[in-house]
């Protein structure tokens, strides 16, 4: 197992619980960004740099992530293809995405798209409350007590 995040856009305190989850569980870590990100020093937890570019680190986390893995995004195409996979998914506010549910979030956030595209809709989602740090932890707990068993 390993816990792939798409680091770009990951709030820090997101980042901060899985630091904490990677060191307790003892499952590596990698985070993946175009830009610098400050990681503790520890052989669990790495930090890979992306060039800039549309999807590039996307791109990154979809070729390295296998079955039994966990990717961390909020990118709904991103969560689609590697749920595929046989890949476990979060989002940062804590919404796990499966088989089950991944084409109706992806139908969702298409329409969203258009929507803002034509100006229907406007803003994006709110900022991330404790509500939502909450249940990331318990999404990440209940799938990291999963590999035990």
């Amino acid at each position: 197992m390993h816990i792939w995040v798409d680091a770009d856009a990951c709030p820090n305190p997101i980042k901060e619980i899985l630091f904490r989850a990677a060191l307790r569980c003892e499952v590596p870590l990698t985070l993946v960004a175009n830009h610098a990100i400050r990681v503790p020093s520890s052989p669990l937890i790495k930090f890979r740099q992306v060039e800039s570019g549309f999807d590039v680190a996307d791109n990154l986390i979809a070729q390295q992530a296998s079955t039994g893995d966990i990717v961390v995004t909020g990118d709904i195409p991103l969560a689609a293809e590697v749920v595929e996979k046989g890949v476990q998914v979060i989002s940062p506010r804590g919404e796990h995405f499966t088989p089950a549910n991944i084409r109706q979030r992806l139908a969702m956030r298409n329409l969203m798209e258009e929507l803002r595209n034509t100006g229907e809709v406007r803003g994006g989602p709110s900022s991330l409350g404790n509500t939502e740090r909450q249940q990331f932890a318990n999404v990440l707990d209940r799938l990291l007590a999963a590999r035990k068993k």
